[in-house]
């Protein structure tokens, strides 16, 4: 599944997308795979309440299942003006 970073995530993890091999079945769990990767993604995810998350572009929180999704994509919250 492709995970896209927007913004300051993509910052800290040092890329703007990526494709992931995982068999996380919630979004939750797929963090904490990241987490696990190295202290770049540990940083990242270190504050789920500062993030955001989309699955296959519709927003959701961090218990949304990903089975047959396709796209996971993360953000901090965005400010309207």
């Amino acid at each position: 599944m492709d995970v896209l970073y927007f913004a300051w995530v993509r910052e800290r993890i040092g890329q703007p997308k990526e494709t992931v091999e995982t068999t996380a079945p919630t979004v939750r769990d797929l963090v904490k795979e990241l987490r696990g990767r190295e202290e770049r993604y540990a940083a990242a995810f270190a504050d789920l309440d500062a993030l955001r998350v989309a699955v296959d572009q519709e927003l959701t929180d961090f218990d949304a299942s990903l089975a047959g999704a396709r796209e996971v994509a993360f953000f901090p919250p965005m400010t309207g003006g």
